[in-house]
């Protein structure tokens, strides 16, 4: 598959499990988070902002692998 199909296709899903993270991780933050100390909201928001992107890294990294070219 080329760089430019796999891009495409990442980006998709990226979008897709964005569209799926941001309203679970507003959930979260409204029911959970908003009854908890200034300090421990700053620090769970900071992570709720950069959690998304662990289960992204496979993704990303197969999206930015470079194209396999077959030559005889």
């Amino acid at each position: 598959m080329r760089r430019r199909t796999r891009s495409l296709i990442g980006t998709i899903v990226m979008l897709a499990f964005i569209i799926i993270y941001a309203p679970l991780a507003m959930a979260l933050a409204d029911s959970r988070i908003a009854e908890t100390p200034a300090l421990v909201q700053t620090v769970l928001y900071c992570l709720l902002g950069i959690a998304w992107i662990f289960p992204l890294m496979p993704l990303i990294r197969w999206m930015e692998r470079p194209d396999v070219e077959n030559r005889p």
